[in-house]
């Protein structure tokens, strides 16, 4: 009788199995996403830092503010190993590591992309009036060669375009100003 009764209980029990699974997965998202700890990091210079959106980097950042990760203080100033790797529209820095005591740890967290631009030394007022002038020669030495003289369409022409072929072939770099925090993700 014993043995009749439990064969059933399996019985009743399996349609709410499929139920079960979800909820519990569905829980397991949950904590660990209440654990992704999100470090403001910035550079160790004191100056700008510009870089190439196709090469990676190695590049030590620093907590800017302490915080907490899972019980674990990481005190401003802290040393964050990682890398600046390409992606699709800049870099993305990938955190190796925490460095303390002369010890380092690892440490998974990532940046969102940091966006790449148009290098600003090379689009800034300087460097466009050095295009126009490079241009405007270049206007000139063509209507010298071409006999008609040099007229002052020539230079002006010549002039629009080097500033239009400076600011057009201008390369792209990711910027990282000193003080300006990036913000690491755990994972």
């Amino acid at each position: 009788m014993f043995l009749k009764t439990m064969s059933f209980v399996p019985l009743l029990l399996a349609p709410l199995m499929p139920l079960a699974v979800p909820t519990i997965a569905a829980a397991q998202r949950t904590a660990q996403a209440r654990s992704a700890v999100q470090i403001p990091v910035v550079t160790q210079s004191d100056e700008t830092l510009y870089f190439n959106p196709d090469t990676t980097y190695s590049l030590p950042l620093v907590v800017e503010s302490a915080v907490d990760i899972n019980g674990r203080n990481l005190p401003a100033g802290t040393v964050i190993q990682g890398r600046l790797e390409p992606v699709e529209g800049g870099l993305r820095y990938v955190a190796t590591g925490i460095e303390a005591g002369g010890l380092t740890e690892p440490l998974a967290a990532t940046s969102v992309v940091l966006t790449d631009i148009k290098d600003p030394r090379e689009s800034s007022a300087g460097s466009i009036a050095g295009d126009a002038a490079i241009g405007a020669a270049g206007g000139a030495v063509i209507g010298a060669v071409l006999g008609d003289g040099i007229s002052l369409l020539e230079i002006l022409g010549g002039a629009a375009t080097g500033v239009v072929v400076g600011n057009v072939t201008a390369q792209r770099v990711v910027i990282l100003e000193p003080n300006e925090p990036v913000i690491l993700q755990t994972q």
